[in-house]
């Protein structure tokens, strides 16, 4: 479809006209088409409007991926409301620390969730708040919310349907559409604001080279609170007509089955996603015969795995709202380009300043909560990523790791990311995490995390053969247990618990 005024509304009604009946998502046990997804969100608009929600408000919503949060979200999103993804692993005092933030008006939230109580958390954290805002009041602790619900108690009346479609057929591609959290490895989180405009065309441009097309059925395991589930799941979805397999909790069991009983023909997320599910027992004898070549190498038959780096390592960041950067993730790359990001994207330009990436396009972040654009941007309009790159010759990408993360060992330079890529070419190994640290106040060492179940031996000796001396790790913890990584509440390492786990637990 044509994208040269996009709005979310606009593309609902697309979907609607064009393809009705075509199933939009599919969980383990329910299912919607399009048609459903237009009807179901229209009608909690509807009720949005009626309790007071008007263009520009942020919506918050907390809750797992699903029907439901799919139709809650495009319910905001079409009448003009910000949505404002909320992770479900966020802790109280970085809920409430978001929601004030954002500046968030409303907030839906589940029930429930894996032993979480979100809004008792949220009442704990700040006594009244929860109580005074459902009896129609306002807490200075989030003083511009104004309603909280659960997502099975949204209001029960409804706005007229004519006063709905007039607020829809004001939404144009400069209102904002979202406001997505981010951090980096070491730094707090930020709301990054992207209009309908930015955020539609940024995931549209990078559909072809990730091979989510018309007809796909595409598995996702990225929750819809990050961008990767959000962007490159259902927004991704929907651009392309397409439908979206999700799951609330992901279960090697039960992903296999919904795979196979659905005929999924892509499997896309990150890398040591698909190499979990791969390991598992019953992975064998599952029939993913439809997945394409597009999926994760880890899930395909091993005569069809590409090569390590053969394929384009997508790259992007929230800021992006998604890859601003890739190639056909179906084709090998020139052997010259292997290990490269590919080439930029319509809508975005990319240059090098001192080794650093910067981007500028219409398809990039508005803003960020709380900062002046000019903090945000360079005069002419530049963003400046913090990541570290070279463009060659024929306009590809290198990716060169983090400024912030450049670590310094007796006068040499070391990048964390070079050093993880080497470890992760080693045979056995899982996923490589690469930090500094300096024990007890000493000198600065590079240290690693490791998930394999080869011999520490095997895995010093392989990275020996890949790497300078002086880049070898010399502090160590190696585990088969992916879930002692630690993570922050936005999809990403937690470099400091990285640090204090390896101090404490690393070995030399």
């Amino acid at each position: 479809m044509e994208l040269d005024a996009p709005t979310l509304p606009g593309l609902l009604a697309y979907r609607r006209e064009h393809v009705p009946d075509l199933q939009a998502l599919v969980t383990v046990d329910d299912a919607m088409t399009y048609a459903e997804l237009d009807r179901d969100s229209a009608a909690i608009s509807a009720r949005l409007v009626a309790a007071g929600v008007v263009k520009g408000d942020g919506v918050g919503l907390l809750a797992p991926n699903g029907l439901e949060w799919a139709t809650i979200a495009c319910a905001a999103m079409r009448i003009g409301a910000v949505l404002v993804p909320l992770s479900t692993l966020l802790r109280p005092p970085e809920l409430l620390a978001q929601l004030v933030a954002a500046s968030v008006s409303h907030l839906v939230s589940v029930r429930g969730f894996r032993d979480r109580r979100y809004l008792d958390d949220l009442e704990a954290e700040a006594p009244g708040l929860v109580a005074a805002v459902s009896a129609g009041g306002r807490h200075a602790g989030a003083p511009s919310l104004r309603g909280v619900w659960t997502t099975d108690g949204l209001p029960e009346a409804s706005a007229a349907p004519e006063l709905v479609r007039a607020l829809e057929d004001r939404v144009r591609p400069a209102d904002d559409l979202a406001i997505m959290f981010t951090s980096g490895s070491r730094g707090a989180p930020k709301g990054v604001i992207h209009t309908h405009g930015g955020a539609l065309r940024a995931t549209a441009a990078g559909l072809e080279a990730r091979r989510v097309l018309p007809g796909e059925r595409l598995y996702i395991p990225m929750p819809f609170f990050w961008m990767g589930g959000f962007g490159g799941g259902l927004l991704s979805a929907l651009i392309a007509g397409a439908t979206l397999l999700t799951e609330a909790e992901p279960d090697p069991t039960r992903t296999l089955e919904l795979l196979e009983r659905e005929r999924a023909t892509l499997f896309r997320g990150w890398p040591d996603q698909a190499a979990r599910l791969a390991a598992h027992p019953a992975f064998a004898s599952a029939d993913l015969s439809a997945l394409g070549d597009g999926s994760l190498g880890a899930v395909l038959s091993p005569e069809r795995r590409p090569a390590a780096g053969a394929r384009a390592n997508l790259f992007g960041m929230t800021e992006s709202f998604g890859p601003y950067c890739g190639d056909r993730l179906d084709l090998d790359l020139p052997v010259d380009k292997h290990g490269s990001c590919g080439r930029p994207f319509e809508g975005v330009e990319v240059r090098i300043v001192e080794g650093e990436i910067w981007l500028r396009g219409p398809n990039l972040l508005r803003g960020i909560c709380g900062q002046l654009r000019s903090t945000v941007f360079t005069p002419d309009g530049w963003f400046r990523t913090g990541d570290l790159g070279r463009l060659d010759a024929e306009g590809y990408l290198w990716y060169d790791g983090r400024l912030d993360d450049m670590v310094k060992v007796k006068g040499a330079t070391v990048y964390p990311t070079e050093v993880e890529a080497a470890l992760r070419a080693v045979d056995g190994v899982r996923q490589s995490y690469v930090t500094d640290v300096a024990p007890d106040g000493g000198s600065v060492q590079v240290a690693a995390l490791v998930v394999t179940d080869a011999d520490r031996a095997d895995v010093v000796a392989g990275v020996k053969q890949r790497l300078s001396a002086f880049k070898v790790p010399t502090r160590w913890l190696l585990t088969s247990d992916a879930s002692v990584v630690p993570m922050s509440a936005t999809g990403k390492v937690d470099k400091k618990g990285l640090q204090r786990l390896l101090e404490l637990e690393g070995t030399p």
